[in-house]
């Protein structure tokens, strides 16, 4: 229970607070309940007493109080409810939005070695149970006041059933408090596989197309049942586990039921306690015995939902088995785009792929970069990003340590087209527009134009309110990175870098895009990793990437006179040209 209310109270203080004026109208209300909630027992009770006895006026003017104080209360009850939705809604979306930050803040390492169903769960799945103990959590204390209402008017009428009531009480509070301690550490064994198998649905649904190709279905299918079988085992051990203590628990509730009875008859027996008054504390059995234990079994089982989900959730927030990215403080404000790598080194997985590299650029230039698939041309990109540290040695912007530069000062200035673009689930203008919210529908058409996007476009039935699926899926490769060409010209930032991105095009539009990148040379610090030679051709510099450095640099033409490597890559694409034709 402590951590509980410790997890409520960082909740409160960091989503909540918002929200305060619904969090206190649900505390008056709630206040009230407790005097409804001890007098309505009473009132009961009296009633019982009244009818047994024959005393008839008397019980219709009980049942007619009784009636306007539960009136009262169902008021009471839905003004509770509308505050308390007010409040769980709003701090939920806030934990949302702050844990949907703070994923995208979590370095690339965290990212690539973790399921993307693991933060699906978190983002979606633990919030919703988090969230449950706002609403649910408020009617389980609505229905504990009321059982506190009917022990005080069973002490109230007999202290001796009061004592006995809150032993018997005590017995299976207890026990369904250790019931829960063991679910819950099956729990959270159960929510880590959740996590696999949402990961394994989510690249189902996204590698459909891929797995049907690679006729991979049954292979595929294979490895989920695998996933979904252990799944079943965490659920059976956790469900079975719940079931043998309710057994044990049943059993009990009978035995006390009987032990019940036998005070009672001995209460009468020494004229302690007439019949209607023993039948009136009987009838409170069901709620002080029965319903508390319900009432405290779903308490325990909404604050186990709630500190699993918290702990799952701040793991993440608090940077608890996830590492963020760090940036520093200094900003940029006119960025010149001058680069420069000194004695880099960096791997992935402890293999070195960048050895001591170091190379220069000057801005406004365009710069071309070559090398064998695995050379790390790629790493480059992602390394000026700053997707990655660096082991060793420095990489300088502006003459600026990147790692002193904020996250604006180096992302709101690079703009990298890939080679396998991600194009999200919206239409042409939105995925436009996520770069840059205000985008005129000059800079759009212009954008689109210069990327050789505005012939297909213009044949689209809702032209830029197209939607074009999940990943682009509704259009060709070449698309999908003229897409993100007009993408990156609409960020306009100083720094482009075109991570091989005319590799899924065709030599006609390849050309028109080559003629675009021509068109922003001078005004641009251009960086072209290339699988096609033709264009980097025009580059002020091409550089040569070997095992993890730079063997040689130079123009197209001094290149090609002096460099054997690169004059063969040359002669190869030169042959392959000339066999498509």
């Amino acid at each position: 229970m402590k951590e509980t209310i410790t997890n409520l109270k960082n909740v409160y203080n960091n989503y909540g607070k918002d929200y305060k004026k619904s969090l206190i109208k649900i505390t008056l209300y709630s206040i009230y309940g407790i005097f409804t909630n001890i007098v309505i027992p009473l009132l009961s009770a009296k009633f019982i007493i009244s009818f047994t006895n024959s005393m008839f006026k008397q019980a219709i003017y009980m049942s007619v109080v009784i009636l306007v104080v539960g009136l009262f209360e169902r008021v009471k009850i839905v003004l509770i409810r509308k505050n308390n939705q007010i409040f769980r809604r709003g701090t939920v979306r806030n934990i949302q939005m702050s844990l949907g930050r703070e994923i995208l803040d979590l370095n690339q390492e965290s990212l690539d070695s973790t399921s993307s169903g693991t933060f699906i769960q978190r983002l979606t799945n633990d919030t919703e149970k988090m969230s449950r103990i706002f609403t649910n959590g408020m009617v389980i204390t609505i229905k504990f006041l009321s059982c506190v209402g009917s022990f005080i008017a069973v002490l109230i009428i007999d202290y001796h059933m009061f004592l006995f009531y809150v032993v018997a009480s005590s017995i299976l509070t207890i026990l369904n408090y250790i019931k829960h301690e063991k679910v819950g550490e099956k729990d959270k064994e159960l929510r880590k596989e959740n996590d696999r198998v949402a990961g394994l649905t989510g690249e189902l649904v996204r590698g459909a197309r891929d797995i049907k190709m690679l006729y991979a279905k049954e292979s595929f299918m294979k490895n989920l049942d695998e996933k979904i079988m252990l799944q079943n085992e965490k659920t059976f051990e956790m469900r079975n586990i719940d079931m043998n203590y309710n057994f044990i628990i049943g059993d009990i509730e009978l035995i006390l039921e009987l032990i019940t009875v036998i005070l009672l008859i001995l209460l009468i027996k020494n004229n302690i306690l007439t019949v209607a008054v023993a039948i009136a504390i009987y009838n409170y059995k069901k709620t002080v015995l029965t319903n508390f234990m319900d009432i405290v079994s779903e308490l325990l089982e909404e604050c186990k939902n709630f500190n699993i989900s918290c702990e799952r959730i701040f793991s993440i927030i608090n940077s608890k088995d996830f590492k963020k990215e760090t940036f520093g403080k200094e900003e940029i404000t006119n960025i010149e785009g001058n680069f420069e790598f000194k004695n880099v080194k960096f791997g992935y997985n402890e293999e070195l792929v960048l050895n001591n590299l170091s190379l220069k650029i000057n801005s406004g230039q365009t710069y071309g970069i070559v090398g064998k698939s695995g050379a790390g041309k790629t790493t480059i990109f992602n390394l000026l990003n700053k997707l990655y540290d660096i082991k060793s040695g420095s990489i300088l912007i502006d003459g600026k340590n990147i790692n002193d530069l904020s996250e604006k000062s180096i992302r709101g200035n690079i703009t990298i087209i890939s080679q396998s673009p991600y194009i999200f689930n919206m239409s042409i203008r939105d995925n436009l527009k996520l770069v840059k919210d205000d985008v005129t529908e000059e800079e759009i058409e212009r954008a689109c134009k210069l990327a050789c996007l505005d012939d297909y476009i213009n044949r689209l039935p809702d032209k830029l309110d197209t939607i074009i699926g999940e990943g682009g899926v509704n259009l060709s490769g070449g698309q999908r990175q003229r897409l993100a060409i007009a993408r990156a010209l609409v960020q306009n930032t100083k720094i482009i870098l075109f991570d091989e991105a005319t590799s899924a095009l065709d030599n006609d539009t390849q050309s028109k895009i080559q003629k675009a990148i021509d068109n922003l040379k001078g005004k641009y610090t251009i960086i072209i990793i290339a699988h096609r030679l033709s264009t980097i051709v025009n580059c002020d510099k091409i550089f040569i990437l070997e095992k993890g450095r730079i063997s040689s640099s130079g123009t197209h033409k001094a290149l090609i006179k002096n460099n054997k490597y690169y004059r063969k890559l040359c002669e190869t694409e030169l042959v392959e040209n000339n066999s498509k034709r």
